[in-house]
């Protein structure tokens, strides 16, 4: 049996063949099963690496094949690639480290994400050998992520501590950790958050480093949810969190109640009571995510309903940048290459101080998420009008410019998207 064994599972039997076809000439060894019921004999039979399933798959549907497989010790590793679906069925398992594609994906994208998982796959199991060999063992969390860390301690059934030194955009400097006892999390812990708040956020961290060391825990747990329903919940906040960015309130936004506290309702749910109680001693939201016990996520979508029935507001944030020789958004490197992009000026001109940014929206409510996503990061100051939603599709105008370095800037430039202002186009570029 080949390393690299390959099954599709797809009630679509000819893109089935297809993408095995495709996957044989990059030298994997592949098996296509036409049913969930078919898919299944074969994962028992041959241990694949990687399923590629169809989401609908008829008999067994690919999410209770995938539950099935990772209930059995021989094939709990094994890796899926979710063809028509999103990856809820998968969190709600506690799947972590597989993959979803639209169910149009081009045979290519299907061809890279399994390469992709192979490629992961293949990470774990040498951890696993160092693991084997190692009492303790170290990486970088941008070949492994966190959540994917704590699944291969979890089917060891390790006991031990999991020390995690992320690299933060913001430049600031934390570490967390996780006790693991017989794979079981007990407890987790960043900065002066803790327990389940202290695990989500840590979950999020894509880059830095990881130290795992095999010592005996003291008896006694903060977390009691078990790993696998503790890692799916988590993963799913973290989605969640990422899909809603655009509408949630950035950290550095100031709040406030907007109503008298004499109106506020009676009856509300305990976490928006805790978020409530909270506002009377602090005034900005990263204060409340921080102080307030549930997960950051949570806190937040809170905050955003509160907005949204006029019970807060928030205001613009103004985010200090965290280096004294560059704008939080860029190091000295990054601005050096942007002020790069600038045309040289030609004679007489002053020396240029800004570079141009063609920005094309498919329709005026992405524009406006787009204005949402902007008055988040630092540096960028929006024009009026287009901060009050009144640049229209048809319009050629400056939408914000965003500070690189103090004296040199991007301007981003709104350019009308549909075929009929192709004359404006040439226009609009040049110098760009």
């Amino acid at each position: 049996m080949s390393t690299q064994t390959i099954l599709i599972a797809d009630g679509n039997t000819g893109r089935g063949q297809r993408v095995a076809n495709a996957l044989e000439v990059a030298g994997h060894a592949c098996q296509v099963a036409p049913h969930g019921a078919a898919g299944l004999e074969v994962a028992l039979s041959e241990q694949p690496k990687v399923i590629v399933a169809e989401v609908e798959l008829p008999l067994v549907d690919a999410n209770k094949l995938a539950e099935i497989l990772r209930a059995n010790p021989r094939t709990r590793s094994v890796r899926f690639l979710f063809l028509g679906g999103d990856l809820g069925g998968a969190h709600a398992l506690g799947i972590v480290g597989d993959a979803s594609l639209n169910g149009n994906a081009e045979i290519a994208e299907i061809q890279q994400a399994v390469e992709l998982l192979l490629d992961r796959q293949s990470r774990i199991e040498d951890l696993e050998v160092r693991a084997n060999t190692d009492r303790d063992f170290e990486g970088r969390l941008v070949e492994l992520q966190p959540a994917e860390i704590l699944q291969m301690l979890h089917l060891r059934s390790a006991t031990g501590r999991l020390s995690l030194t992320p690299d933060l955009d913001d430049g600031s400097t934390t570490s967390g950790s996780v006790v693991v006892v017989e794979g079981e999390i007990h407890s987790a812990a960043t900065g002066s958050v803790h327990a389940e708040k202290a695990l989500f956020r840590m979950l999020d961290w894509a880059s830095g480093g990881f130290r795992f060391e095999q010592t005996l825990i003291a008896s006694g747990a903060e977390i009691r949810t078990p790993t696998r329903t503790l890692l799916a919940e988590g993963l799913r906040q973290l989605d969640e969190w990422n899909r809603l960015a655009p509408k949630l309130p950035p950290l550095e936004s100031p709040v406030k109640l907007s109503v008298d506290r004499s109106e506020l309702p009676k009856v509300v749910h305990p976490l928006t009571q805790e978020v409530l109680s909270l506002l009377e001693d602090l005034d900005r939201v990263g204060d409340v995510v921080d102080q307030c016990s549930q997960p950051d996520y949570q806190v937040l979508r809170t905050l955003h309903t509160l907005a949204e029935r006029g019970i807060i507001e928030f205001g613009r944030a103004h985010i200090v940048p965290v280096q004294t020789t560059a704008n939080a958004l860029f190091n000295e490197a990054q601005c050096r290459r942007l002020r790069g992009f600038a045309p040289p000026a030609r004679t007489g001109d002053p020396a240029q101080v800004s570079v141009k940014l063609l920005v094309a929206a498919a329709s005026a409510s992405v524009s406006e998420r787009f204005a949402g996503l902007l008055m988040k990061v630092p540096g960028a100051e929006l024009s009026p009008r287009f901060e009050r939603g009144q640049v229209g599709s048809d319009d050629l105008e400056v939408m914000a410019r965003i500070d690189v370095d103090g004296d040199f800037g991007i301007d981003l430039v709104h350019l009308p998207a549909d075929e009929s202002n192709h004359a404006l186009w040439t226009f609009a570029a040049h110098r760009a």
